[in-house]
């Protein structure tokens, strides 16, 4: 597996991916599966946040601990990473949520930007973004590269199932953003879509097949 490429094996995220894929699920199950595996996923990528020491008082004696000292930014790329979202803040009360709306254009399969209202500084240490497929990977790469244009250095992206074609082009484009995945399927058809895949994970997600 490529460094920086992290594909979850535990059985509660290979169990609830399978589920996912099954085109007979709801969409209100669908989106509660998203939010499960985006919480699942969520923990795996933030195994190294950095923490300070901090003490509580319990009902019997003080105890040492710590506390997130990082400022994490979660940025859903719209529609689809709007699911992916609000499990994380479950996670992770505090982090600050910034939204990127891009769009595939069909014909030329070029991401198209509609939606961008970043502040003029970066007010977050490292930012999630989060969006559930990494298809052909124009729509991360560009919001990447929004984010370093932004100030922003320290970068993940969290997805449920990836084309090996769009992690090439991330991995190409931004070597030094960790992708944390709970899947990478086999290609990319000829519409640009992920095979075997789960469809458009937005019109999953809403109901709007």
């Amino acid at each position: 597996m490529p460094a920086g490429l992290h594909v979850s094996n535990h059985p509660f995220v290979r169990a609830k991916v399978t589920r996912l894929r099954d085109r007979s699920v709801s969409p209100k199950e669908f989106r509660e599966l998203v939010s499960s595996l985006a919480e699942l996923l969520f923990v795996e990528a933030t195994h190294d946040l950095a923490t300070e020491p901090i003490t509580v008082e319990t009902p019997l004696a003080v105890c040492p601990g710590v506390k997130i000292a990082a400022q994490v930014g979660i940025i859903p790329i719209l529609r689809a990473g709007l699911g992916m979202a609000e499990p994380l803040l479950h996670v992770l009360p505090d982090a600050i949520v910034w939204h990127l709306g891009l769009y595939r254009d069909h014909d030329t399969h070029q991401p198209i930007w509609y939606y961008d209202k970043l502040p003029k500084q970066p007010n977050i240490d490292i930012a999630f973004i989060v969006d559930p497929m990494l298809a052909t990977g124009g729509s991360v790469v560009a919001a990447v590269d929004r984010l370093k244009k932004w100030g922003v250095q320290r970068i993940k992206f969290l997805g449920l199932i990836a084309a090996p074609e769009g992690v090439a082009a991330l991995q190409s484009a931004h070597p030094d953003v960790s992708i944390y995945l709970a899947a990478v399927d086999t290609h990319l058809n000829e519409n640009r879509y992920i095979v075997p895949g789960l469809g458009d994970a937005g019109d999953r997600q809403f109901g709007t097949r």
